[in-house]
C-alpha cells in the first residue's frame, strides 16, 4: 500500500507541474490559508526562530515576516515541482544571472569551483543553470529517508538539464575527482544546513549559537578550488536573480575558519535584508553547543 500511495503521489506531482503559473499561484494562495491559518504548519518553530533571530523586532513585525514567509514557502514549493516540466524558454524569462562570466573564466583555466549556497528563495531552479555553464554542476543533497520514489522524483527534476546529484557523504571525494577530469566541476553546497552537535564549528549566527558543517572549508582548503557565494534574490513572484559572488580565489591561502566565517557573514546580511525568503520552518537551532566545544568568534567588524 505504501508503494501504491507513493506512486499516486508522484503521478499527482507530475501532473501538477504542467499547470500554468497563474493556476499554480492561485493554488499557492489556497495552500497559504491551509498551512498558516488552518493547520498552523510548524508555526511554533517559525515564530520561535524569528523571535530569537530578531529580538529587536516587535511581535507585530515578527508576525508580518512570518505571514510573508508562509506565502513564499507555498510559492517555492510549487515552483520547485514546476521544475519537472518547465521549458528552457520559460526559465529564460524567469531567471537572470549575475557573475557567471567569472566562473567561466575558471573553466577556461581548467579549474573546478565551489558554490556555497543557502536555502533562500528558489534554490531548486539553480539546477537548470547547468545548461548555461561549462562546468559540470554537482549538486550535493541529503538522501530522502524511506522514500526512494520521492527521491527519484526530486533527483529527476534536478538532473533533467544535465546536473549530477551527489550524496552529501560523497561530496569531498567527488569534488577532488572532478579536479582531475577533462571537464572541471562546480560543486554546489547548501552550507546552511544543520550538522550533528558534535561538529567542532560553532559560531554566532542570527543572534544564536549555531553549528555549521566544516566540510565545505575542508574541501576548499584541500583542493584550492575558488569559492563563490551563490544566492538567489526574488525580483517578483516567480522571477529570480541568481548571483555568483567570488569570495576566495585561492582558499588554500586563507586562515582556518575564515572561509566559513565570511560565508556566514554574507548570508546573515542577506537574510536580515529580506528575512521572509529564508527557510524558517527548518529546526536550525535544535542542538545546544556541547560543553567544552569552543565558540568560534566572528571576523572583526562583522
Amino acid at each position: 500500500m505504501k508503494k501504491i500511495f507513493q506512486h499516486i503521489l508522484i503521478s499527482f506531482l507530475t501532473a501538477l507541474s504542467y499547470l500554468p503559473f497563474s493556476v499554480l499561484f492561485a493554488l499557492s494562495d489556497a495552500m497559504y490559508v491551509l498551512l498558516f491559518q488552518v493547520l498552523g504548519y510548524r508555526k511554533k518553530v517559525v515564530y520561535t526562530n524569528l523571535r530569537n533571530a530578531f529580538p529587536e523586532k516587535s511581535e507585530k513585525e515578527i508576525d508580518a515576516i512570518a505571514r510573508k514567509f508562509y506565502q513564499h514557502l507555498c510559492d517555492i514549493g510549487l515552483e520547485g515541482i514546476k521544475l519537472h516540466s518547465i521549458s528552457e524558454k520559460e526559465l529564460d524569462k524567469r531567471i537572470t544571472l549575475n557573475g557567471l562570466g567569472k566562473t567561466e573564466e575558471y573553466f577556461r583555466q581548467k579549474k573546478s569551483i565551489i558554490l556555497l549556497g543557502m536555502h533562500y528563495n528558489n534554490w531548486e531552479w539553480s539546477a537548470s543553470l547547468q545548461r548555461l555553464s561549462d562546468h559540470q554542476l554537482l549538486m550535493v543533497y541529503n538522501p530522502v529517508r524511506n522514500n526512494k520514489e520521492m527521491e527519484r522524483f526530486i533527483l529527476g527534476m534536478r538532473e533533467r538539464f544535465g546536473a549530477i546529484s551527489v550524496p552529501v557523504h560523497k561530496s569531498a571525494r567527488t569534488a577532488m575527482q572532478f579536479d582531475k577530469t577533462e571537464r572541471p566541476g562546480c560543486i554546489w553546497l547548501g552550507a546552511d544546513q544543520t550538522p550533528a552537535p558534535s561538529t567542532r564549528f560553532w559560531t554566532m549566527f542570527l543572534n544564536q549559537e549555531t553549528p555549521f558543517f566544516s566540510g565545505p572549508e575542508k574541501i576548499a582548503a584541500k583542493t584550492n578550488q575558488p569559492v563563490f557565494l551563490h544566492y538567489v534574490r526574488k525580483v517578483a513572484r516567480g522571477r529570480y536573480e541568481v548571483n555568483f559572488i567570488e569570495l576566495f580565489p585561492e582558499p588554500a591561502k586563507e586562515k582556518p575558519d575564515d572561509i566559513l566565517l565570511t560565508y556566514i557573514d554574507r548570508m546573515e546580511k542577506i537574510i536580515q535584508e529580506t528575512p521572509e525568503h529564508w527557510l524558517w520552518s527548518h529546526r536550525r537551532w535544535k542542538h545546544q553547543r556541547p560543553e567544552g566545544t569552543k565558540l568560534i568568534e566572528r571576523l572583526p567588524n562583522q
